[in-house]
């Protein structure tokens, strides 16, 4: 690949969906991200009460986890959570996968904005499509290893 890793993670997280947000010590959720490599931050909108809302009042260690074929991402990312009270900044990140979870929309009490700040990561990032296909159908008939991608650890 011709980017840096940690450049090539920002890029490919646009188009990851949801990934697993594991905080508090408690089981990973999916959460849908909306990475900010300006800002060096991961956000998500959850509700009150959830282990990823607990984690931030405390600026809690969390991690974030993506398996995503299609934005050929694959990453477990580690970071802090913290509690983020911007009016300005919601509205800019508020989105239909947002509001299907909560009943009143973007004006529902139970809204919270979270910022994850990522400290290190370790990422697989590949760019698919035909070269992935003929790295596979290549080490198929040599027998080598793919070279699908590019593989390492990322600290922001």
């Amino acid at each position: 690949m011709s980017k840096d890793l940690k450049s090539e993670f920002w890029s490919q997280l646009k188009d990851v969906r949801a990934g697993l947000l594991a905080a508090d010590g408690e089981r990973p959720v999916p959460m849908s991200p909306q990475g900010d490599a300006d800002e060096n931050a991961i956000w998500f909108i959850t509700a009150r009460g959830t282990a990823a809302e607990r984690a931030a009042k405390s600026g809690g260690e969390a991690s974030f986890h993506v398996a995503d074929s299609r934005a050929h991402l694959y990453a477990n990312v580690f970071g802090t959570l913290t509690l983020v009270n911007d009016s300005k900044k919601l509205d800019e990140l508020w989105n239909a996968f947002a509001a299907a979870w909560f009943e009143d929309g973007r004006d529902d009490n139970s809204v919270q904005l979270v910022k994850f700040t990522p400290h290190e990561a370790e990422v697989w990032a590949g760019d698919g499509g035909a070269s992935f296909l003929y790295q596979i159908a290549k080490a198929n008939l040599t027998g080598d290893t793919p070279d699908v991608g590019d593989h390492g650890r990322v600290v922001f």
